[in-house]
């Protein structure tokens, strides 16, 4: 009788302000505990990290609601794939060291992005010597595979993942009728 992507389109662009001053407000209290180094690029790189993470999550928890009949099915599915994306996001088992055939994973997680995309940020140029006469730029690459060369293509593929799981809550609003009649 009507069309409902007006209306999950509107309930997504609600979403947009205060994320953004959720992750502004987090983002500066949070840089400034941390002690990250206080520079106008690396601050602006980790609020935009962290404003399209907490979008995507907001957005992914959304469109789990859109696509399963209840509540209750929405966060077993939420509860799995973040268990999942923790496993693979390369913090526990750095991606060097994940078998060769899982790997395909750890690409596909949105949490590697994010965290790719934060230590590359702020410790991806940074030339100072460890103990072992290895900086911290090459600990980066050797350890984690992590190369500051790639920091666009991380901060597009998180902008890509807030995007495409806003038009699926979109999707599964407009398609998914979970009425009982």
């Amino acid at each position: 009788m009507y069309s409902t992507l007006p209306y999950a389109f509107g309930l997504v662009f609600i979403e947009i302000p205060y994320v953004l001053m959720q992750s502004v407000s987090y983002g500066v209290i949070v840089y400034a505990m941390i002690g990250f180094e206080w520079t106008a690029s690396k601050f602006f790189w980790y609020l935009f990290i962290m404003y399209f993470t907490l979008l995507y999550f907001t957005f992914y928890g959304m469109m789990t609601v859109a696509v399963t009949p209840n509540e209750n099915v929405s966060q077993i599915v939420v509860y799995f794939f973040h268990s999942v994306w923790n496993l693979f996001s390369g913090f526990i088992i750095p991606r060097p060291r994940i078998p060769i055939w899982w790997r395909w994973y750890y690409w596909g997680c949105p949490v590697a992005w994010t965290l790719y995309g934060l230590l590359v940020s702020q410790f991806g140029d940074v030339q100072t010597k460890l103990s072992d006469d290895e900086t911290v730029e090459q600990f980066l690459r050797r350890y984690f595979g992590f190369k500051h060369e790639f920091l666009g293509v991380v901060a597009a593929v998180t902008v890509a993942y807030a995007v495409v799981s806003a038009f699926t809550f979109a999707f599964g609003i407009e398609v998914f009728n979970f009425q009982r009649r």
